[in-house]
């Protein structure tokens, strides 16, 4: 199948943790076999490398791209690179995200302002740059990672990372009700339980709960996994997404039902 056939495709944040596969990488390489030309995006450039080396070996087409996404500079230049390489981006995925553990009260103002600097900052920095080329070549699609705690109470405080993605939702809806007539689709995803590399290493060890705990929590009894989000991003790029827009979407196992 080519979903994507010459789709093409910006991914912010398309790395991961060392050789794993997060949910970033796996959206670049799913989109990749689908077809897509893929410019993966990544503050680490190793990781990015990393990810646009399974691509390859996979018979696909990538270029890796170090960015601060916080840094207008640096989003401007990943717009510019894509026009070089294929003259736009038709697709613009934000996977971007930081959390910091503590509540209103525990949470120091520098380490809220970070939070938000990366996690909703950076998405609005990334619309703002790739809007403009899409209006002008008659269409895109956006879709941003945001997270189930946006929407629901998990049993951890996570206070700015909570409030900055209930931002994120809030923002792709403000943007696909702004440009549906400009041919812009806008959509979020938010994960649920996923068991990727970023939260073995980052959340699981700070919240002392096993895999196996998080997967018991969840109704369907496992967590999802990155090739669960990529196959919901892939769908939401794609055609067969063509009448939605606006939709903050739950990949969750039945977390929030």
């Amino acid at each position: 199948m080519a979903r994507l056939k010459d789709k093409r495709v910006a991914i912010i944040g398309a790395g991961s943790v060392g050789d794993g596969i997060g949910n970033g990488r796996a959206i670049a390489m799913l989109f990749a076999r689908e077809g897509a030309r893929v410019l993966a995006a990544d503050r680490n450039l190793d990781a990015a490398e990393n990810t646009v080396s399974r691509i390859t070996q996979d018979g696909g087409t990538a270029q890796a791209f170090a960015m601060d996404a916080t840094d207008p500079t640096d989003v401007d230049a990943l717009v510019e690179r894509a026009d070089a390489l294929w003259g736009g981006i038709d697709i613009l995925v934000h996977v971007v995200g930081i959390s910091l553990p503590g509540g209103v009260c525990e949470t120091d103002p520098d380490d809220w302002d970070r939070v938000f600097a990366v996690n909703l900052k950076s998405a609005y920095l990334a619309a703002r740059a790739v809007i403009p080329g899409m209006k002008q070549q008659g269409g895109g699609a956006i879709v941003f990672l945001s997270s189930l705690v946006a929407t629901y109470s998990g049993p951890y405080s996570y206070v700015a990372y909570e409030a900055s993605k209930a931002g994120v939702n809030r923002m792709g809806r403000s943007i696909a009700r702004a440009h549906a007539s400009d041919n812009i689709r806008a959509n979020v995803i938010m994960p649920g339980m996923i068991d990727t590399p970023h939260v073995a290493v980052f959340i699981s060890d700070a919240q002392n709960t096993s895999s196996a705990e998080r997967a018991a929590a969840v109704p369907m009894g496992r967590q999802g996994t990155a090739w669960d989000i990529a196959e919901a991003a892939l769908f939401l790029s794609s055609d067969a997404s063509s009448y939605i827009t606006g939709v903050s979407l739950p990949v969750d196992g039945g977390l929030s039902a």
